[in-house]
C-alpha cells in the first residue's frame, strides 16, 4: 500500500502517525512470512529492516512542511532512535514525548513500566509549524487573577540549587516602588532610578537553602517588563512571571489519564462491543496530537492503521475545530481485521456521531508478472487505474453523477452517448493517451465538463515495476 501511495501521494501526505509492531518477542510482527519471536537470535535486525524500508517511503511521501509521530516501547526505542536518526536527519529530530500508557504498573522482576515513548521528526524542520497545547489544569502558588494573568514564581521553587552551584542564575533586579501600573511594577537590571528596591531570589523557608532564579540574565532582560514584572503581596515585593490563563505549550510528559491503554480498550469495547484488538491507542491521545501536529487542511496517514484510532481522532479533531482534515489508513487483514475492527469501527462511528465524513476502502493484492512481457499483463494493471485515480483525488466514481472517466476510446464514445451521464458530469478524468474527435471536444466544451488528463506516471511506473 505505501508503494502504491508513492505513485498517488508522493510529497502531498502532511502528518504521519504509526503504532507499528513493538519487537516484544511475543511474535507481534511478520519477517519474510515468519513470525519473529525472542529465540531468533537476528529478532532486533529483522525489525530495523522492516521498519527502514518503510520509513524510507514515508519519507518520500511527506511534504517538506510535514511531521511523522511515531509509538514504541523500550523493547526498539534505542534502535528506532538511531534509525529515525538516519533516515530523517538529526537536526530534524522535533522531540520524543514519554506517555504515561500504564499508570498502574504491575511488579515484573525490577521496574514496573508505566510509560512509552512517541518520536516526533520533521521532513524539514525549519517548516515545520506546531500549535501549543493548553494547558489544564496548572497549579500556582501565588495568587491567579491578577490584572489577567497567573502569577508564577521566577526562581526555582522545585530545586533548591544554591547561588554556590548555579552563579550565572543569582543576581538582583531592581524594582521602582513609584512605578506601579495596575497590579505590576517596572523592574530593571540596573540600579536606573533613585528609588530603587535590591530583590534576590528568596530562600527556602524550612532549611534556608537559598533559590536561584530559572533565567539567566539574557533571557531576562528579553523579557523584562513583559513576562516578568514587579508584584507586591502585603508589603513584600517580588519578582514573578506572568502568565495568561490561556497559555500554551507543548509538554514532553503526556501523563493525562485520557491517554492510557485502558482507556483505548474501553473505547474500542463501547464501539464495537467487545475486546477485539489488543493494547488500543487511546483516542485523546492521538487526536490531541494532530491538534499539535496538524494544521486544518492536512492530510494524515497511518499505515500500521491497526483499530482505527487515527481515523477516528481526524474526525473528532474535525468536528471540534472545524477542520477539513482528511486520513489514509492501512493495514493488513490478518484475522480480518482490517474489515471487522479498522473499518467497522469508523464506519460505526461515522454513523454514531454523525460526522461529515465520507468512507471508501479499498483492498490491495498483487498482479504476478514474473516471466510475462507487459503488454501480457498491462490490461489487468489498466483496470485498477480508477483506483488510483480515486485515491489521489478523493473522489468515488461509483456514487457521484458529476464525475466520469473514460480510459480508452470506446468508453468515451460510450460516456458522449449517453446522454443522462454527459448532462450530469461536471469534471471527467480521462486517460492521458486519449485524443478526443473534434466534435467530442466542442461536446465537452458545450457542456462546461472539465477535463483533468490521468498522469502518465500511474503508466510509465507500472511498466518500469
Amino acid at each position: 500500500s505505501l508503494q502504491l501511495l508513492e505513485k498517488t501521494h508522493r510529497g502531498k501526505i502532511d502528518a504521519i502517525y504509526i503504532d507499528p509492531p513493538y519487537n516484544t518477542g511475543n511474535k507481534d510482527f511478520i519477517y519474510d512470512d515468519a513470525f519473529i519471536d525472542t529465540n531468533d537470535t537476528f529478532r532486533h535486525s529483522k525489525w530495523l529492516s522492516f521498519m527502514q524500508k518503510r520509513l524510507i517511503i514515508a519519507r518520500n511521501l511527506l511534504s517538506d512542511s510535514g511531521v511523522i509521530l511515531i509509538s514504541i516501547d523500550d523493547n526498539e526505542y534505542s534502535d528506532l532512535k538511531m534509525l529515525c536518526d538516519d533516515v530523517f536527519g538529526v537536526d530534524n529530530n522535533l522531540g520524543v514525548f514519554i506517555v504515561k500508557s500504564t499508570p498502574n504498573a504491575r511488579d515484573y522482576g525490577f521496574v514496573g513500566k508505566m510509560h512509552e515513548y512517541m518520536l516526533f521528526y520533521g521532513k524539514k524542520a525549519s517548516a515545520v509549524t506546531t500549535n501549543l497545547m493548553p494547558i489544564e489544569n496548572k497549579k500556582f502558588k501565588y495568587e491567579d487573577n491578577i490584572g489577567g494573568f497567573n502569577i508564577h514564581p521566577l526562581y526555582n521553587s522545585n530545586e533548591a540549587f544554591t547561588n554556590i552551584n548555579r552563579p550565572n542564575l543569582f543576581y538582583p533586579f531592581y524594582l521602582n516602588p513609584s512605578s506601579r501600573e495596575g497590579d505590576f511594577y517596572k523592574i530593571s537590571l540596573t540600579k536606573d532610578c533613585d528609588n530603587y528596591i535590591e530583590i534576590y531570589p528568596p530562600k527556602s523557608v524550612k532549611n534556608g537553602v537559598q533559590f536561584v532564579w530559572r533565567w539567566g540574565k539574557e533571557k531576562a532582560q528579553e523579557n523584562i517588563n513583559k513576562e516578568i514584572i514587579g508584584y507586591k503581596v502585603g508589603e513584600e515585593y517580588r519578582i514573578v512571571q506572568k502568565m495568561r490563563h490561556d497559555e500554551k505549550l507543548i509538554r514532553s510528559i503526556l501523563d493525562s489519564t485520557e491517554y492510557t491503554t485502558r482507556k483505548g480498550t474501553a473505547e474500542i469495547e463501547q464501539i464495537l462491543g467487545g475486546k477485539v484488538f489488543s493494547f488500543p491507542k487511546p483516542l485523546s491521545l492521538i487526536k490531541d496530537m494532530f491538534y499539535m501536529a496538524t494544521q486544518k487542511n492536512y492530510t494524515i496517514l497511518d499505515f500500521f492503521a491497526g483499530s482505527g484510532t487515527t481515523g477516528h481522532a481526524v474526525m473528532k479533531l474535525n468536528a471540534e475545530d472545524g477542520g477539513n482534515r482528511k486520513f489514509i489508513i492501512c493495514t493488513n487483514n490478518e484475522n480480518n481485521i482490517c474489515r471487522d475492527v479498522t473499518y467497522e469501527r469508523i464506519k460505526r462511528v461515522i454513523d454514531k456521531e454523525n460526522y461529515e465524513a465520507s468512507l471508501k476502502y479499498y483492498k490491495v493484492d498483487y498482479i504476478p508478472i514474473s516471466d510475462r512481457m507487459y503488454y501480457e499483463y498491462a490490461d489487468e494493471l489498466l483496470k485498477h487505474i480508477r483506483e488510483l485515480v480515486e485515491l489521489e483525488n478523493g473522489v468515488n466514481f461509483a456514487e457521484n453523477a458529476e464525475i466520469g472517466i473514460v480510459l480508452t476510446e470506446e468508453e468515451l464514445d460510450e460516456f458522449i452517448a449517453n446522454t443522462d451521464a454527459f448532462a450530469k458530469c461536471r469534471k471527467l478524468y480521462m486517460g492521458h493517451d486519449l485524443l478526443p474527435s473534434e466534435e467530442q471536444e466542442r461536446m465537452l466544451k458545450k457542456y462546461g465538463i472539465e477535463i483533468s488528463v490521468i498522469p502518465d506516471y500511474y503508466y510509465r511506473d507500472l511498466q518500469e515495476g
